[in-house]
C-alpha cells in the first residue's frame, strides 16, 4: 500500500484562533468600510490575505535569532547572510532592506527617471507604484495564455517575447531595465520557465537593457521548473536557483515569502555601479548597508530560511497544500486560475459573480462574501488593485479580476484547507443571488486597495 502524503515537519507550538458569528462579521466588515485590510487580526478565523511575513519559522531559525549580532556596522549576522545570498544566487554585492518594497524603493530611486518605460511580466502593485510614482510607465508583457484562467499551461507566468521586443524597439534608449517576476503573482502565482528566463534575458541584453528579477517566490518557481520543465527533474532546487540567476543582472527580494521570515528583504547584483548607486539611497532610507533596516537576529533567521526553503521536501509540503485546495475547488466546480500556482489559489471572480458588473468590483465583492460566510480573509487581485490610469484617471478594467487565497507557510493544516473550500462552495452555491457589488467612497491616489473605503450597493 502506498503511504499517504504527510508534511515534512512536526508541530512544536500552537496559537489559538477564534471563530465568530455572522452578525459580528457583518458589523466588523461595515466598520472596516468593506476593505478586509482594515479588519483586526482577531476578527479573522483563517487568514489568507497574504503569504508575506505570515509563515512559521523553524526551530533552527529561532535558534539563529539567539545568535544575532546587533552591532550597528559590520555585524557578523550580515556576513553570514551575505555568504548565503552569494552562494545561492551567485551575486557578489548584497544590500539588506526591511522588506521587498524597500528594496524596490532603494534600487528604483537610483535607476528610474521620469518618462522612462519599464516592461515586466505583470508588475505587482508595489513595483508598479514605485515606477508610476516616479512618473515612469510600467508596461505588461506577460504571455497571452495568462489571461485565460481555464487554460492549462505549465508556465503561464512567462514573458511574451514579441510583446517585449516591441516595447524595447519602440522605446530604444529609454528602458533602464526590465522587471522579471518569479513566480508571476498578479496572474495567479504562475511560474516562469528556465527557457523563458534565458530567452527574455538574451533579448533584453541584445538591446542593452539589464534585467532585475523580482524574487519573492523564486524557490517556488524553481520547484515548478524541476517538476514541469524537461531536463530539470534530476537537478536540485539550489542548482536550478543558481542557473536562474546566472541570466539576470540584479534581484530584489521580499524575504517575507520564500525567505521564511516575518520581516526582511534585500538587493543583490554583480553590477558594482548599481551597488554603489543603491548604497546612496539605502543609508538615508533604510540604515547602514550592513543592516539596512533589519536587526542582526532577523538577518540570521533569513540566512537559515533561505537555505531551508531551497530544499525540495520543504517546497513540496508547501505547494501540496495549494494543490489540495485546488483539487477541492475542482470537485465543487469553482473556477480559478489554472494550473494551481505555488503560494495561492486565485478564484476567477468574473466567472463566479456573473451578475456583478465590473464597475462594482466582482473580486472585491467575492472577498467580502467569503469573509461574511466563515471569517476567512482573502485578497482582491484585480480591478481594485489595478488602480486608475495615471494619465486618464479612469479605472483599469483590462486585466483579470481574482480573489487570491494565500496559504501561509507551515501555518495551517489540511483541515483548515477543507474549511476554506467549503466556505467558498457555500458562496458559490448562492452566487445567482449576488447581483450588486461595492462602490468607492474614498481612495488614495496610489496603491488604493490598502486603504480604500467602500460601500455595499
Amino acid at each position: 500500500m502506498e503511504l499517504p502524503f504527510a508534511e515534512s515537519w512536526k508541530i512544536k507550538m500552537v496559537e489559538p484562533i477564534r471563530k465568530s458569528t455572522r452578525e459580528e462579521r457583518e458589523q466588523w466588515l461595515k466598520e472596516a468600510h468593506y476593505n478586509v485590510f482594515q479588519l483586526k487580526a482577531e476578527q479573522v478565523y483563517i487568514d489568507c490575505l497574504t503569504d508575506s511575513g505570515t509563515g512559521a519559522m523553524s526551530d533552527r531559525q529561532w535558534a539563529e535569532m539567539m545568535l544575532g549580532d546587533e552591532s550597528y556596522a559590520g555585524a557578523t549576522s550580515f556576513y553570514k547572510f551575505e555568504a548565503v545570498v552569494q552562494r545561492l544566487f551567485g551575486m557578489k554585492y548584497v544590500i539588506p532592506t526591511h522588506q521587498g518594497r524597500a528594496a524596490e524603493n532603494v534600487l528604483f530611486s537610483y535607476l528610474v527617471k521620469e518618462g522612462q518605460v519599464i516592461p515586466g511580466n505583470a508588475h505587482f502593485d508595489t513595483t508598479k507604484g514605485h515606477i508610476e510614482s516616479r512618473k515612469a510607465k510600467a508596461i505588461d508583457v506577460t504571455c497571452d495564455e495568462a489571461h485565460n484562467t481555464q487554460l492549462e499551461v505549465p508556465f503561464k507566468g512567462n514573458v511574451g517575447l514579441e510583446k517585449l521586443e516591441r516595447v524595447l524597439t519602440e522605446n530604444k534608449g529609454n528602458v533602464p531595465f526590465m522587471v522579471l517576476t518569479v513566480t508571476n503573482n498578479t496572474v495567479g502565482g504562475q511560474p516562469v520557465s528556465m527557457k523563458n528566463i534565458r530567452e527574455t534575458c538574451e533579448l533584453c541584453h541584445k538591446y542593452g537593457v539589464p534585467v532585475v528579477m523580482d524574487s519573492a517566490r523564486f524557490a517556488e518557481n524553481a520547484y515548478f521548473i524541476k517538476t514541469r520543465e524537461e531536463g530539470y527533474a534530476d537537478k536540485t532546487i539550489k542548482e536550478i536557483t543558481r542557473e536562474m540567476y546566472s541570466h539576470v543582472d540584479a534581484m530584489t527580494m521580499s524575504a517575507k515569502k520564500d525567505g521564511l521570515v516575518n520581516m526582511g528583504g534585500f538587493i543583490a547584483t554583480n553590477n558594482k555601479e548599481w551597488f554603489e548607486g543603491a548604497k546612496l539611497f539605502c543609508i538615508p532610507f533604510e540604515g547602514y548597508v550592513t543592516y539596512g533596516g533589519m536587526s542582526g537576529r532577523d538577518l540570521n533567521a533569513l540566512a537559515q530560511g533561505l537555505d531551508e526553503n531551497t530544499e525540495f521536501d520543504m517546497l513540496h509540503t508547501r505547494i501540496h497544500q495549494v494543490a489540495f485546495l485546488a483539487s477541492l475547488l475542482d470537485e465543487y466546480g469553482i473556477p480559478y486560475q489554472r494550473p494551481a500556482g505555488g503560494h495561492a489559489i486565485f478564484v476567477d471572480a468574473d466567472r463566479v459573480l456573473t451578475h456583478v458588473p465590473k464597475e462594482e468590483f466582482p473580486a472585491q465583492t467575492l472577498t467580502c462574501e467569503l469573509y461574511l460566510e466563515a471569517g476567512i480573509r482573502g485578497c482582491e487581485i484585480g480591478y481594485m488593485l489595478a488602480d486608475r490610469d495615471p494619465v486618464t484617471r479612469e479605472n483599469r478594467f483590462g486585466g483579470l479580476d481574482l480573489l487570491r487565497l494565500c496559504i501561509a507557510r507551515r501555518v495551517y493544516t489540511d483541515n483548515h484547507i477543507r474549511v476554506i473550500a467549503a466556505a467558498l462552495k457555500n458562496v458559490y452555491d448562492r452566487r445567482e443571488s449576488i447581483t450588486r457589488g461595492v462602490a468607492i467612497e474614498w481612495e488614495a491616489p496610489l496603491m488604493r486597495h490598502f486603504t480604500v473605503q467602500l460601500k455595499r450597493l
